[in-house]
């Protein structure tokens, strides 16, 4: 069954983990798994402390490229009563300036202890949420 917008925004701001699609003029997809907090029609995630193969991440790349993304949560269990998923599509830029840093890194650490122990060093990835969809079970065996 369809999520209303604000059933997806919920379940989406709810979530530990994410995976963010971009694509850059190449048009390959890459997706990864990312920690992010929402706000409001916003949705920020950081590049942080974990160790990375190179500072010049495809992600950051492609969304200069193509500020067109996605954020994609779901849920999954053997009862398949309980599966969902919830998306949010819309325009990602990359903002590097501390004092435009500072609300996003507010809002993650407010979310994530770790980012309240060691707030990300890195860019900041800001999306603008255009759309907001969802789709949840409502499966029943039987």
């Amino acid at each position: 069954m369809k999520l209303t917008e604000a059933e997806a925004r919920e379940r989406l701001a709810a979530s530990r983990v994410a995976r963010l699609a971009t694509a850059g003029d190449d048009r390959r997809p890459h997706v990864v798994p990312v920690t992010f907090a929402v706000d409001g029609d916003r949705i920020y995630t950081a590049i942080d402390h974990k160790p990375k193969t190179t500072a010049n991440l495809r992600r950051l790349r492609n969304i200069r490229e193509n500020p067109r993304v996605a954020l994609l949560a779901d849920h999954y269990e053997e009862d398949w009563d309980a599966l969902w998923w919830t998306r949010a599509d819309g325009r990602a830029s990359i903002v590097e300036e501390d004092s435009q840093r500072a609300r996003p890194l507010d809002v993650l650490a407010a979310k994530y202890e770790q980012y309240r122990r060691a707030r990300p060093v890195g860019p900041v990835i800001v999306i603008e949420v255009e759309r907001w969809t969802g789709w949840e079970s409502g499966f029943t065996a039987g």
